[in-house]
């Protein structure tokens, strides 16, 4: 059983990220948690000077984001409804990143989705803050949906990889599980100039194809330059429909995440990006 946990804040973009999440696990049985924190309502509010009013609307905001939860697992059913899905709905009060994080640990989470961008939908941005935030630091999977993305069924996706670093087996079997449900080709993306891997990068390379001994891989290289250049070109000569990136130190995403702001980085934002954290758990 898949557990997948969709923070939402009720706007069409954790909408899109949500439909497009029972599409992509259509296939499997899953766990959908819908997550809502309501703290930035209930701290928005310039009334708030005291703490008896404090707790007051606290109150108000919990009843409305119960009610919009409802309304939100209502649309879900008219939208998709599955036998195989089962959807529990969360809100909390309190900050999101520290709550997705703590109910990841509790609740032993596989996978986060959302929208790249949330309710203000802010055209000169390409990540919002609370996705940026969550795909940096919290220890799980996080699939990023862009706002404007339409569900396509994955057949080409790309892992690009330095093979620096040994990867996670339950994180590449959940890539595994996703690119075998639609028989997509797993484009492993090698960027250095020249052919021959280091003994420590072969046995990252045989690892990661042994992750993926099910499914159809094809290994690639490319002379190496500007990471994001290079990529942007390989998800338009080959259509890739997702993008896998790994948050680790000495790896292409590290690279990325380091600069001081993700808009610079121009990585192609029309198509969902899968990033793993490679971390412990």
């Amino acid at each position: 059983m898949r557990k997948i946990v969709v923070p939402v804040d009720f706007s069409e973009n954790s909408w899109n990220a949500l439909k497009c999440a029972i599409q992509y696990f259509k296939y499997e049985k899953c766990h959908f948690y819908i997550f809502h924190s309501y703290a930035n309502e209930v701290y928005k509010n310039v009334r708030t000077v005291s703490e008896e009013v404090l707790e007051e609307h606290i109150k108000v905001q919990s009843e409305k984001a119960e009610k919009e939860l409802a309304t939100f697992l209502k649309k879900i059913q008219d939208y998709y409804p599955d036998p195989k899905h089962s959807y529990i709905t969360k809100a909390v009060f309190g900050n999101l990143l520290e709550e997705v994080n703590d109910f990841v640990e509790l609740e032993n989470i596989d996978l986060i989705v959302m929208g790249t961008k949330g309710r203000t939908n802010d055209t000169t941005i390409t990540y919002g803050s609370h996705t940026l935030q969550i795909l940096k630091y919290v220890k799980c999977p996080v699939l990023g949906v862009p706002a404007e993305y339409s569900y396509e069924r994955p057949t080409n996706i790309l892992l690009p990889s330095d093979f620096m670093i040994p990867c996670k087996k339950r994180e590449m079997k959940l890539l595994s599980c996703l690119a075998k449900s639609y028989r997509a080709t797993i484009h492993l993306l090698y960027l250095s100039d020249y052919d021959r891997l280091s003994l420590r990068q072969q046995d990252n390379k045989v690892l990661i194809e042994y992750c993926l001994e099910d499914n159809n891989v094809l290994y690639a290289r490319r002379d190496y330059g500007p990471i994001t250049k290079l990529i942007n070109k390989y998800i338009a000569d080959e259509s890739i429909e997702m993008i896998v990136m790994v948050n680790s130190r000495h790896s292409y995403m590290e690279e990325l995440l380091n600069q001081s702001n993700i808009d610079a980085i121009s990585l192609n934002t029309k198509i969902p990006l899968l990033v793993f954290q490679n971390l412990k758990r």
